[in-house]
């Protein structure tokens, strides 16, 4: 007796659904190295003079926008925090991540404890990059990255006091915190995080990743 055409429709959208998950998605395959599509514009940085490891440069504006990352790039964006800013620069980076068709996911650090465990998990992903939305990962991110070279990591809106040379900043006069006990920036200024200046700060970052200009600070201002 044939099943009901309905009953064969239902395990036909299953098996649909289980395949769709099982490929495409599953970053524990083999992956290539992501490479940069497009090439930096004149003043991004001086080709004849590259930036010292820590480093802050101020590229030309603009000199980012032809940079794009090649097909399957995988990005872990690790938050922290519900503040206005750092929900601009999550919206930043989704957006982008959507605009750009890369492969993001997000991991959410609930409360203070969990910010080493948080930075854990998206290590654990074994990402192309980890994009850093949040003042309150600062310190954890200095404590952590050290230990983890091979991984690229890029902070929007904040830097480490004294990154390693696989932590790269994106930030700005109104931005600028840098953790450590230093407190925050007299510039500081919330109305900052704009949604232009966020969405700069995502395509410049991730422009310097793909071009090996990392563990510097780009300034944007």
């Amino acid at each position: 007796m044939r099943p009901p055409l309905r009953a064969v429709a239902t395990l036909a959208v299953a098996a649909a659904l289980v395949t769709g998950c099982s490929s495409g998605d599953d970053w524990s395959r083999p992956h290539p190295k992501p490479t940069a599509v497009g090439t930096l514009g004149p003043g991004f940085t001086d080709p004849s003079a590259p930036p010292n490891p820590e480093a802050t440069v101020t590229p030309r504006p603009g000199t980012w926008t032809g940079v794009h990352p090649s097909k399957g790039y995988r990005v872990v964006l690790l938050t922290a925090g519900d503040d206005r800013p750092t929900k601009a620069l999550v919206t930043a980076v989704k957006d982008w991540a959507e605009e750009e068709r890369v492969d993001l996911r997000t991991v959410v650090a609930d409360d203070p404890s969990d910010l080493v465990p948080s930075i854990t998990r998206a290590l654990e992903m074994g990402p192309d990059l980890i994009v850093s939305a949040g003042n309150d990962l600062v310190d954890s991110l200095a404590l952590v990255t050290p230990s983890h070279l091979s991984q690229q990591f890029l902070v929007v809106g904040a830097e480490l006091a004294e990154p390693t040379h696989n932590v790269t900043a994106v930030d700005w006069s109104g931005a600028s915190f840098r953790g450590e006990g230093l407190g925050m920036s007299s510039t500081y200024d919330p109305d900052s995080f704009t949604t232009v200046r966020c969405a700069a700060a995502i395509r410049a970052g991730v422009a310097a990743v793909l071009n090996d200009l990392t563990g510097i600070v780009i300034w944007l201002d």
